[in-house]
């Protein structure tokens, strides 16, 4: 797997400098101990009040730095990548943020962590500085553990301590709570994939059709392996897991946590299929979903649950300086607005009956819909084969419809094509082609001949599509084909309509469309052009002498 990064023993400081370049403001700093002492602090600490610090390994950002600052962190201690900081560097954060007040140091239970977190703090103890801990052990992946891991829920102890110690508190009741909070948390992850550490090889454990439930936040196995399934059967898991350990009278705050990879799309979704398990009836705050403690570039996330009170609910709330925060907030269905209605007159006609009308159409489509492979393999060609696909599903649209249009109100008739295609062929063709018909529309509208109409609807395709004769498009054949039409008729139109489809075959590079964006030379015609060919060719039939 690959990385950006320079140096694997500079990653990490490279990252937390950028960090402090791009945080926008002199709040946030750094000890002088760099490379081997690295610790973000608050600039602007007020010693009076109970100091905050967390920290452990890399890889988990925007942990622990992006969470230094008002009313959360007053420090955050950094080891290398998965790697607890050492003891003199959580010693050098306590001492640089602790005064009269003490410190309250927040601690994952992983081992590393626990004796270089807990040996600094006999140290400072021994200075003569008031030093508290508390250890987040909010992992149920393996409910019978005795030391479960500490997971993303440790965030939610983060921000209840933030929140007292900015409110004036003492280390005592700071403290306190901070436990109390703790035990209230329980956490599950799941993931599709391992993490990759730069500059190590990387051998993904996982097959193609697999995920692992219960896995840690440092790449380490799941406690189980389970088959990739729709995401309502994951969560459904996740959820009957979680609810064991709930309090069924309780309200609880929801932290949904990206662990690395996955796209802001399907972490919605996620998130939906969450608030609709039986998990959401104790759900009455929601933290994400978003990059809160992450594992590197791992495929999968977490879900950690916070039993409330009204102390704890107003510290989630509560506005904090760092950005890395989602706010919390209260689950609500979403709000619908009704759609506004068409103005008056511009209604739907009713429908009506035109035979001459209904033969021509029938014609096109039938065409267009007996073109769907020959057009899927030309599309192949220069883009992702498709484009027959998408015309024969307008042209099946328009079809099923036909007895529903005004057929015997042209100026109508193209209006309502328009809208249909605008509908159901979806892509920048259903869009031009719905630009195409209803400008056509418009301008029969005001008494013009349908070729005139035509091409004023030619004319507003190319002014928002921005192709034009030469580019290697269907306006390559269409343009040709209503000036024919408009000055010679059906079977003039399709000659020209069929000589401008071939044209196209020499031009080896397009100029606009989607093939215009591949590098490689073209030696067929363009799909859209031949198809636009065809569908003359079918209407000249129908004006043909018997």
């Amino acid at each position: 797997m690959k990385h950006f990064f320079n140096r694997k023993d500079t990653i990490v400081t490279e990252a937390l400098d950028g960090f402090l370049a791009t945080a926008g403001s002199g709040a946030l700093a750094r000890l002088d101990g760099y490379p081997e002492i690295k610790v973000v602090l608050r600039a602007d600490w007020d010693k009076t009040k109970v100091a905050v610090v967390s920290g452990g390994g890399a890889g988990h950002e925007p942990s622990h730095t992006g969470f230094v600052g008002a009313g959360m962190l007053t420090a955050a201690v950094s080891g290398e990548i998965f790697a607890s900081p050492s003891v003199e560097a959580v010693l050098a954060a306590i001492r640089a943020t602790t005064g009269p007040a003490g410190c309250l140091l927040v601690v994952k239970n992983y081992t590393g962590d626990r004796l270089n977190f807990g040996l600094a703090a006999e140290k400072a103890r021994a200075e003569g500085l008031s030093v508290e801990i508390v250890i987040v052990g909010d992992d149920i992946a393996l409910p019978d553990i005795a030391q479960p891991r500490g997971v993303a829920g440790t965030l939610f102890v983060h921000k209840i301590a933030g929140h007292l110690s900015e409110s004036g508190r003492d280390l005592a009741s700071v403290a306190a709570a901070a436990r109390a909070a703790a035990k209230d948390i329980v956490s599950l992850g799941i993931s599709l994939s391992s993490c990759s550490i730069p500059g190590q090889a990387h051998e993904e454990r996982f097959g193609a059709n697999d995920g692992e439930l219960g896995l840690g936040i440092h790449g380490e196995p799941g406690v189980e392996r389970i088959a990739l399934e729709a995401v309502s059967k994951l969560v459904a898991i996740m959820a009957e897991r979680l609810a064991a350990r709930l309090d069924p009278h309780g309200r609880y705050a929801l932290l949904i946590n990206n662990l690395g990879s996955v796209p802001p799309l399907e972490m919605s979704l996620i998130a939906n299929t969450v608030l609709a398990s039986p998990l959401a009836k104790a759900v009455a705050l929601t933290v994400g979903p978003g990059h809160l403690m992450t594992a590197l570039n791992m495929n999968g996330f977490s879900l950690s649950l916070l039993r409330l009170d009204a102390e704890r609910e107003a510290a989630l709330k509560a506005p904090v300086g760092p950005h890395a925060w989602l706010p919390a907030k209260p689950v609500r269905a979403p709000v619908v607005v009704a759609m506004a209605r068409p103005a008056i007159g511009a209604t739907t006609k009713p429908a009506s009956r035109d035979a001459a009308a209904e033969r021509l159409i029938t014609a096109a489509c039938q065409k267009l819909i007996s073109l769907e492979e020959p057009l899927n393999a030309l599309d192949a060609k220069a883009g992702d084969g498709d484009t027959g696909s998408t015309v024969a599903t307008g042209a099946r649209s328009v079809l099923e419809r036909i007895d529903a249009l005004p057929l015997a109100d042209r100026a109508a008739t193209l209006a309502a094509i328009g809208d249909t295609l605008g509908a159901s062929m979806g892509g920048s063709s259903g869009v031009l082609l719905s630009i195409f018909f209803t400008a056509a529309a418009q301008t029969m509208g005001f008494g013009a001949t349908l070729p005139k109409a035509l091409l004023a609807g030619l004319d507003r395709m190319t002014f928002y599509g921005g192709a034009k004769v030469g580019d290697r498009t269907m306006v390559d054949a269409l343009e040709p084909a209503l000036k024919a039409l408009d000055a010679s008729g059906p079977e003039a139109a399709a000659k020209a309509a069929r000589q401008g489809a071939a044209a196209t075959a020499a031009m080896r590079k397009a100029k606009a469309g989607r093939s215009a964006y591949i590098g490689s030379q073209l030696d067929t015609a363009d799909p859209g052009a031949f198809a636009v060919a065809e569908v003359f060719a079918a209407v000249a039939t129908l004006f043909a002498p018997a």
